[in-house]
Protein backbone atom coordinates (compact mmCIF):
# COMPACT_ATOMS: atom_id res chain seq x y z
CA UNK A 1 0.00 0.00 0.00
CA UNK A 2 2.73 2.54 1.02
CA UNK A 3 4.67 1.54 -2.23
CA UNK A 4 1.55 2.45 -4.19
CA UNK A 5 1.18 5.48 -2.57
CA UNK A 6 4.65 6.73 -3.56
CA UNK A 7 3.90 5.78 -6.73
CA UNK A 8 1.60 8.01 -7.16
CA UNK A 9 3.72 10.46 -5.67
CA UNK A 10 6.14 10.14 -7.95
CA UNK A 11 4.18 10.28 -11.05
CA UNK A 12 2.18 13.36 -9.60
CA UNK A 13 5.88 15.48 -9.45
CA UNK A 14 5.88 16.79 -12.87
CA UNK A 15 2.36 18.32 -11.95
CA UNK A 16 3.74 19.92 -8.73
CA UNK A 17 6.99 21.20 -10.03
CA UNK A 18 4.39 22.70 -12.80
CA UNK A 19 1.56 23.95 -10.19
CA UNK A 20 4.60 25.15 -7.48
CA UNK A 21 6.48 27.47 -10.22
CA UNK A 22 2.85 29.13 -11.36
CA UNK A 23 2.01 29.99 -7.73
CA UNK A 24 5.44 31.07 -7.04
CA UNK A 25 4.95 33.40 -10.19
CA UNK A 26 1.76 35.07 -9.51
CA UNK A 27 2.79 35.44 -5.69
CA UNK A 28 6.07 37.65 -7.06
CA UNK A 29 3.89 39.52 -8.87
CA UNK A 30 1.73 40.84 -6.30
CA UNK A 31 4.67 41.09 -3.87
CA UNK A 32 6.61 43.38 -6.52
CA UNK A 33 3.28 45.68 -7.35
CA UNK A 34 3.04 44.13 -10.77
CA UNK A 35 -0.61 43.07 -10.13
CA UNK A 36 -2.53 45.30 -7.82
CA UNK A 37 -3.53 44.64 -4.22
CA UNK A 38 -6.67 47.24 -2.85
CA UNK A 39 -6.71 48.65 0.35
CA UNK A 40 -9.90 50.02 1.43
CA UNK A 41 -10.58 52.21 3.93
CA UNK A 42 -12.44 50.08 6.53
CA UNK A 43 -11.31 47.04 8.70
CA UNK A 44 -11.38 43.92 6.07
CA UNK A 45 -10.54 40.96 8.13
CA UNK A 46 -9.37 37.87 5.75
CA UNK A 47 -10.25 34.74 7.49
CA UNK A 48 -8.39 31.53 5.43
CA UNK A 49 -5.75 28.89 5.12
CA UNK A 50 -2.62 27.30 3.36
CA UNK A 51 -4.76 24.08 2.27
CA UNK A 52 -7.76 23.30 0.45
CA UNK A 53 -10.52 21.11 2.58
CA UNK A 54 -12.15 21.82 5.74
CA UNK A 55 -9.74 23.89 8.90
CA UNK A 56 -12.47 25.41 10.77
CA UNK A 57 -12.86 28.97 9.10
CA UNK A 58 -16.54 29.15 9.49
CA UNK A 59 -16.73 28.84 13.07
CA UNK A 60 -14.25 31.13 13.47
CA UNK A 61 -15.58 33.56 11.29
CA UNK A 62 -18.84 32.97 13.97
CA UNK A 63 -16.73 33.35 16.68
CA UNK A 64 -15.57 36.95 15.06
CA UNK A 65 -18.96 37.80 14.40
CA UNK A 66 -19.93 36.79 18.05
CA UNK A 67 -17.03 39.41 19.23
CA UNK A 68 -18.07 42.36 16.93
CA UNK A 69 -21.27 42.70 16.42
CA UNK A 70 -22.38 44.39 19.59
CA UNK A 71 -19.67 47.20 18.39
CA UNK A 72 -19.72 47.15 14.97
CA UNK A 73 -22.01 46.93 12.06
CA UNK A 74 -20.55 43.39 10.89
CA UNK A 75 -20.81 42.19 6.90
CA UNK A 76 -19.65 38.73 5.87
CA UNK A 77 -18.31 38.67 2.53
CA UNK A 78 -17.42 34.78 0.79
CA UNK A 79 -17.27 33.57 -2.68
CA UNK A 80 -20.33 30.82 -1.77
CA UNK A 81 -18.83 27.67 -2.41
CA UNK A 82 -20.93 25.61 -4.64
CA UNK A 83 -23.59 27.78 -4.90
CA UNK A 84 -25.99 27.59 -8.29
CA UNK A 85 -26.08 31.33 -8.86
CA UNK A 86 -23.28 33.72 -10.14
CA UNK A 87 -22.34 37.54 -9.71
CA UNK A 88 -22.81 39.64 -6.84
CA UNK A 89 -25.95 38.10 -4.05
CA UNK A 90 -26.75 40.20 -1.13
CA UNK A 91 -28.51 37.25 1.20
CA UNK A 92 -31.88 37.41 3.14
CA UNK A 93 -33.70 35.57 5.74
CA UNK A 94 -35.04 33.39 2.93
CA UNK A 95 -31.77 32.98 0.78
CA UNK A 96 -30.75 29.17 0.35
CA UNK A 97 -27.73 27.12 0.25
CA UNK A 98 -28.19 27.07 -3.91
CA UNK A 99 -28.31 30.69 -3.64
CA UNK A 100 -25.36 31.49 -1.43
CA UNK A 101 -23.86 28.37 -0.35
CA UNK A 102 -24.07 26.12 2.74
CA UNK A 103 -21.77 28.23 4.65
CA UNK A 104 -23.12 31.90 3.87
CA UNK A 105 -26.40 29.76 4.46
CA UNK A 106 -25.19 28.91 7.82
CA UNK A 107 -24.44 32.34 8.95
CA UNK A 108 -27.35 34.40 7.92
CA UNK A 109 -29.80 31.70 9.80
CA UNK A 110 -27.92 31.90 12.68
CA UNK A 111 -26.97 35.72 12.42
CA UNK A 112 -29.86 37.11 10.73
CA UNK A 113 -28.93 40.89 11.44
CA UNK A 114 -25.29 40.77 10.39
CA UNK A 115 -25.23 41.69 6.67
CA UNK A 116 -23.67 38.10 4.42
CA UNK A 117 -23.02 38.55 0.90
CA UNK A 118 -21.51 35.93 -1.96
CA UNK A 119 -19.32 37.32 -4.26
CA UNK A 120 -16.01 35.45 -6.77
CA UNK A 121 -15.48 38.48 -7.07
CA UNK A 122 -14.38 39.96 -4.16
CA UNK A 123 -13.12 43.25 -5.06
CA UNK A 124 -16.47 44.02 -6.71
CA UNK A 125 -18.04 42.49 -3.92
CA UNK A 126 -16.84 45.05 -1.01
CA UNK A 127 -17.66 47.66 -3.75
CA UNK A 128 -21.31 46.50 -3.58
CA UNK A 129 -20.97 46.22 0.29
CA UNK A 130 -19.66 49.55 0.56
CA UNK A 131 -22.58 51.29 -1.66
CA UNK A 132 -25.10 50.05 0.82
CA UNK A 133 -27.10 52.65 2.42
CA UNK A 134 -25.30 54.15 5.50
CA UNK A 135 -27.72 52.52 8.49
CA UNK A 136 -26.97 48.96 7.34
CA UNK A 137 -23.53 49.56 5.11
CA UNK A 138 -20.63 47.34 7.58
CA UNK A 139 -17.89 48.88 9.29
CA UNK A 140 -16.19 45.50 9.51
CA UNK A 141 -15.87 43.20 6.49
CA UNK A 142 -15.05 39.63 7.15
CA UNK A 143 -13.65 37.96 3.96
CA UNK A 144 -14.13 34.22 4.29
CA UNK A 145 -11.82 32.13 2.86
CA UNK A 146 -10.19 34.83 0.58
CA UNK A 147 -6.41 34.63 1.64
CA UNK A 148 -4.96 33.36 -1.90
CA UNK A 149 -7.76 36.55 -3.11
CA UNK A 150 -4.87 38.79 -3.57
CA UNK A 151 -6.37 41.22 -5.18
CA UNK A 152 -7.94 42.36 -2.09
CA UNK A 153 -4.97 44.03 0.31
CA UNK A 154 -7.00 43.09 4.33
CA UNK A 155 -6.09 45.21 7.01
CA UNK A 156 -6.00 42.18 9.00
CA UNK A 157 -5.18 38.80 7.80
CA UNK A 158 -5.86 35.22 9.86
CA UNK A 159 -4.42 31.82 9.14
CA UNK A 160 -6.29 28.74 10.25
CA UNK A 161 -4.08 25.60 10.09
CA UNK A 162 -5.95 22.44 11.51
CA UNK A 163 -3.91 20.52 14.20
CA UNK A 164 -4.10 16.98 12.67
CA UNK A 165 -2.97 18.69 9.32
CA UNK A 166 -0.73 21.41 9.76
CA UNK A 167 0.53 23.05 7.44
CA UNK A 168 4.35 22.85 7.96
CA UNK A 169 3.80 18.99 7.30
CA UNK A 170 2.26 19.42 3.91
CA UNK A 171 3.04 19.47 0.39
CA UNK A 172 1.72 21.49 -2.42
CA UNK A 173 -1.17 20.54 -4.74
CA UNK A 174 -1.34 17.48 -6.24
CA UNK A 175 0.66 15.42 -4.07
CA UNK A 176 -0.48 17.25 -1.26
CA UNK A 177 -3.02 19.75 0.11
CA UNK A 178 -1.31 23.25 0.37
CA UNK A 179 -2.51 25.66 -2.03
CA UNK A 180 0.58 27.85 -2.17
CA UNK A 181 4.08 27.09 -0.37
CA UNK A 182 4.66 27.41 3.09
CA UNK A 183 6.54 30.47 3.05
CA UNK A 184 3.06 32.06 2.41
CA UNK A 185 2.60 32.16 5.89
CA UNK A 186 4.49 35.53 6.17
CA UNK A 187 1.44 37.50 4.93
CA UNK A 188 -0.56 36.23 7.90
CA UNK A 189 -0.95 38.86 10.79
CA UNK A 190 -2.69 35.79 13.17
CA UNK A 191 -1.99 32.27 13.35
CA UNK A 192 -4.72 29.91 14.47
CA UNK A 193 -4.29 26.22 15.20
CA UNK A 194 -7.78 24.40 14.88
CA UNK A 195 -9.44 21.49 16.02
CA UNK A 196 -7.03 20.52 18.80
CA UNK A 197 -7.21 18.10 21.56
CA UNK A 198 -8.29 19.84 24.47
CA UNK A 199 -5.52 17.71 26.41
CA UNK A 200 -3.37 19.38 24.26
CA UNK A 201 0.01 20.84 26.83
CA UNK A 202 1.42 23.94 26.84
CA UNK A 203 5.00 22.25 26.00
CA UNK A 204 3.25 20.61 23.26
CA UNK A 205 1.80 23.73 21.59
CA UNK A 206 5.21 25.38 21.87
CA UNK A 207 6.56 22.50 19.96
CA UNK A 208 4.20 23.46 17.30
CA UNK A 209 4.70 27.09 17.50
CA UNK A 210 8.70 27.01 17.30
CA UNK A 211 7.80 24.19 14.46
CA UNK A 212 6.32 27.27 12.52
CA UNK A 213 8.89 29.28 12.46
CA UNK A 214 6.82 32.17 13.06
CA UNK A 215 7.75 35.82 13.22
CA UNK A 216 7.17 37.91 16.31
CA UNK A 217 4.56 39.85 15.12
CA UNK A 218 2.57 36.53 13.99
CA UNK A 219 1.22 35.51 17.77
CA UNK A 220 -0.64 32.23 17.17
CA UNK A 221 -3.59 30.82 19.23
CA UNK A 222 -4.64 27.36 19.17
CA UNK A 223 -8.39 26.67 20.16
CA UNK A 224 -10.53 23.08 20.27
CA UNK A 225 -14.29 22.92 19.57
CA UNK A 226 -17.00 22.20 21.81
CA UNK A 227 -20.44 20.49 20.91
CA UNK A 228 -23.62 22.40 21.63
CA UNK A 229 -26.93 20.86 22.28
CA UNK A 230 -29.01 19.32 19.54
CA UNK A 231 -31.08 21.79 17.40
CA UNK A 232 -33.81 20.75 15.00
CA UNK A 233 -32.98 21.00 11.50
CA UNK A 234 -36.83 22.18 11.10
CA UNK A 235 -37.19 23.81 14.49
CA UNK A 236 -40.95 24.16 13.42
CA UNK A 237 -41.03 20.04 14.01
CA UNK A 238 -40.05 19.76 17.66
CA UNK A 239 -38.14 21.63 20.23
CA UNK A 240 -34.58 21.13 20.95
CA UNK A 241 -32.77 18.15 21.91
CA UNK A 242 -29.85 18.03 24.37
CA UNK A 243 -26.63 16.37 23.67
CA UNK A 244 -26.18 15.34 27.30
CA UNK A 245 -29.50 14.08 27.22
CA UNK A 246 -28.66 11.01 24.79
CA UNK A 247 -28.66 7.49 26.59
CA UNK A 248 -26.65 4.64 25.50
CA UNK A 249 -29.75 2.92 23.97
CA UNK A 250 -30.20 5.77 21.45
CA UNK A 251 -29.71 5.11 18.12
CA UNK A 252 -28.16 7.30 15.60
CA UNK A 253 -27.74 7.56 12.25
CA UNK A 254 -25.26 10.36 11.54
CA UNK A 255 -25.11 11.74 8.14
CA UNK A 256 -21.61 13.96 7.49
CA UNK A 257 -20.95 15.92 4.23
CA UNK A 258 -18.08 17.63 5.82
CA UNK A 259 -14.17 18.07 5.07
CA UNK A 260 -13.40 16.08 8.56
CA UNK A 261 -15.66 14.28 10.41
CA UNK A 262 -13.60 12.01 12.50
CA UNK A 263 -13.68 14.69 15.90
CA UNK A 264 -17.79 14.58 15.74
CA UNK A 265 -17.71 11.12 15.15
CA UNK A 266 -15.97 10.31 18.32
CA UNK A 267 -17.96 12.83 20.25
CA UNK A 268 -21.16 10.95 19.03
CA UNK A 269 -19.43 7.85 20.41
CA UNK A 270 -19.22 9.19 24.04
CA UNK A 271 -23.02 9.54 24.28
CA UNK A 272 -24.68 6.79 23.09
CA UNK A 273 -23.42 2.88 22.09
CA UNK A 274 -25.13 3.03 18.55
CA UNK A 275 -24.52 4.83 15.94
CA UNK A 276 -24.25 4.56 11.90
CA UNK A 277 -22.03 6.54 10.14
CA UNK A 278 -23.17 7.64 6.52
CA UNK A 279 -20.45 10.02 4.98
CA UNK A 280 -20.34 12.09 2.12
CA UNK A 281 -17.83 14.34 0.43
CA UNK A 282 -17.15 18.33 2.01
CA UNK A 283 -20.38 20.61 0.96
CA UNK A 284 -22.33 17.40 -0.44
CA UNK A 285 -25.30 17.95 -2.33
CA UNK A 286 -27.96 15.30 -1.16
CA UNK A 287 -29.84 13.84 -4.58
CA UNK A 288 -32.61 11.57 -4.64
CA UNK A 289 -30.77 8.52 -4.63
CA UNK A 290 -28.77 9.92 -1.58
CA UNK A 291 -32.03 9.64 0.49
CA UNK A 292 -33.07 6.64 -0.61
CA UNK A 293 -29.75 4.85 0.74
CA UNK A 294 -30.35 6.81 3.88
CA UNK A 295 -33.96 5.27 3.96
CA UNK A 296 -32.66 2.01 3.65
CA UNK A 297 -30.48 2.21 6.71
CA UNK A 298 -32.51 4.42 8.90
CA UNK A 299 -35.13 0.82 7.97
CA UNK A 300 -32.75 -1.09 9.49
CA UNK A 301 -32.24 0.88 13.02
CA UNK A 302 -35.49 -0.43 15.19
CA UNK A 303 -38.16 2.33 15.86
CA UNK A 304 -38.48 4.37 18.92
CA UNK A 305 -35.02 6.07 20.60
CA UNK A 306 -33.50 6.51 16.53
CA UNK A 307 -32.33 10.12 15.48
CA UNK A 308 -30.82 11.38 12.16
CA UNK A 309 -28.23 13.71 13.07
CA UNK A 310 -26.03 15.74 10.87
CA UNK A 311 -23.93 18.90 10.91
CA UNK A 312 -25.12 22.26 11.05
CA UNK A 313 -23.64 22.95 7.41
CA UNK A 314 -25.59 19.68 6.22
CA UNK A 315 -28.82 21.11 7.75
CA UNK A 316 -28.37 24.13 5.69
CA UNK A 317 -28.29 22.02 2.51
CA UNK A 318 -31.08 20.01 3.78
CA UNK A 319 -33.51 22.58 5.11
CA UNK A 320 -34.78 22.97 1.27
CA UNK A 321 -33.83 19.73 -0.20
CA UNK A 322 -36.87 18.57 -1.66
CA UNK A 323 -36.26 14.62 -1.36
CA UNK A 324 -36.58 14.67 2.19
CA UNK A 325 -39.75 13.15 3.35
CA UNK A 326 -41.77 15.23 5.52
CA UNK A 327 -42.22 12.61 8.30
CA UNK A 328 -38.49 12.67 9.13
CA UNK A 329 -38.42 16.46 10.07
CA UNK A 330 -39.27 14.97 13.78
CA UNK A 331 -36.45 12.86 13.55
CA UNK A 332 -33.95 15.22 12.24
CA UNK A 333 -31.50 16.80 14.73
CA UNK A 334 -28.13 18.85 13.80
CA UNK A 335 -25.05 19.65 16.27
CA UNK A 336 -24.04 22.93 16.29
CA UNK A 337 -20.44 23.78 17.64
CA UNK A 338 -17.88 26.78 18.56
CA UNK A 339 -14.72 27.26 19.23
CA UNK A 340 -13.14 27.75 22.14
CA UNK A 341 -9.51 28.75 23.17
CA UNK A 342 -6.71 26.49 25.25
CA UNK A 343 -4.43 28.57 27.74
CA UNK A 344 -7.18 31.12 28.01
CA UNK A 345 -6.14 33.04 25.23
CA UNK A 346 -9.42 34.25 23.90
CA UNK A 347 -8.87 38.09 25.40
CA UNK A 348 -5.87 38.19 24.02
CA UNK A 349 -6.75 37.57 20.92
CA UNK A 350 -10.41 39.67 21.06
CA UNK A 351 -7.89 42.40 22.01
CA UNK A 352 -5.85 42.48 19.53
CA UNK A 353 -8.83 42.49 16.95
CA UNK A 354 -10.79 45.17 18.67
CA UNK A 355 -7.87 46.97 18.52
CA UNK A 356 -6.71 46.72 15.31
CA UNK A 357 -10.19 47.75 14.26
CA UNK A 358 -10.94 50.68 16.64
CA UNK A 359 -7.37 52.14 15.17
CA UNK A 360 -8.68 52.23 11.76
CA UNK A 361 -11.96 53.56 12.85
CA UNK A 362 -10.10 56.79 15.10
CA UNK A 363 -7.93 57.51 11.97
CA UNK A 364 -11.06 58.11 9.55
CA UNK A 365 -12.43 60.34 12.55
CA UNK A 366 -9.30 62.12 12.32
CA UNK A 367 -9.16 62.56 8.85
CA UNK A 368 -12.43 64.03 8.57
Amino acid sequence: MGRNIQKKRYLLLPFLIFYAIGVRIRNLLFDCGLLSSQQYPIAVICVGNLTVGGSGKTPFVEYLIRLLEKKYRVGVLSRGYKRKTSGYVLADEKSTSAEIGDECCQIKHKYPQITVAVDGNRRRGIHNLMALPEDTRPQVILLDDAFQHRYVQPSLSILITEYNHLYYKDKLLPVGRLREPIGSVRRANIVIVSKCDHLLTSIDSRIIQNEMNLKPHQPPFFCGISYLPFKGVFPEAHNPYKLPELQEDDRILLLTGIATPSLLIEEMKKHTKYIKVMSFADHHAFNKKDVQKIKTELQKIEPGNRLIVCTEKDAARIRNNPHFPEEWRKLMYYVPIEIDFLFNKSKLLDEIILRHIDTIENSKILQR
